[in-house]
């Protein structure tokens, strides 16, 4: 299998499913196309319109089969490879966790607009004026309070199921951004976040990010440079 990503510093979705992939060691190759614009004619879009219909990272291909979209990738390695428990075992659990990742598909629009992913970055001046000044991203961070909470509550941690899952894959990216903002959050939240980001697939995504030293601007509200 090829999993074909974006730029690890910035492609909140390409994280998801490399993720996914790498802490369930499920081997790949994987297929780096970076950012330089987003317009039809861009290099990044150019090459991505010969394997996905979408134009969008990521992009598993298995054979001749390309799987587009995160959600839809993370429920054909399920199927592919149900030895690695990508759901929870529990259909109630399993029921919630899908329900986790699909609100994460289509919500929390607030932070992800005013706080975009950037792992390399440290902009805690930039999170504290988002904070006092959006009420929207107040909103989203309590909401997954109240929704992580109750999940380490009903299963016990450490993660959101107990054991790794397609839900922790998916919120990944949400520690990312809640880390680089320091946005405020209580201290068994934060715990939380603290073992998303030392699990070995979310660590070895992070290292790359810090690896790639690009800047690019279109990506960066905050900042004029590095």
């Amino acid at each position: 299998m090829k999993l074909y990503i974006g730029n690890k510093n910035y492609s909140s979705w390409s994280m998801r499913a490399w993720v996914l992939l790498t802490q369930a060691g499920i081997p790949f190759d994987e297929v780096m196309l970076r950012f330089d614009a987003f317009t039809p004619d861009s290099q990044f879009k150019t090459a991505l319109r010969k394997v996905s219909p979408s134009g969008k990272v990521p992009v598993l291909l298995d054979g001749e089969l390309a799987v587009w979209d995160t959600l839809a990738i993370a429920e054909y390695l399920a199927e592919q490879f149900p030895e690695k428990a990508l759901w929870p075992h529990d259909k109630a659990a399993r029921a919630r966790a899908r329900s986790l990742c699909a609100e994460m598909h289509s919500g929390f629009t607030g932070l992800r607009t005013h706080c975009p992913m950037n792992i390399e970055a440290s902009l805690p001046e930039a999170g504290a004026l988002v904070w006092r000044d959006q009420p929207a991203v107040r909103a989203d961070v309590a909401r997954l309070i109240a929704m992580w909470r109750q999940c380490l509550d009903a299963h016990g941690g450490p993660l959101l199921f107990g054991d790794f899952s397609v839900a922790d894959a998916f919120y990944a990216p949400i520690c990312m951004r809640l880390r680089t903002y320091a946005l405020p959050l209580p201290a068994d939240i934060a715990a939380y976040v603290q073992r998303v980001c030392e699990l070995p697939g979310v660590k070895a995504w992070i290292d790359g990010a810090l690896a790639e030293q690009d800047f690019l601007d279109f990506e960066e509200p905050y900042r004029l440079s590095r």
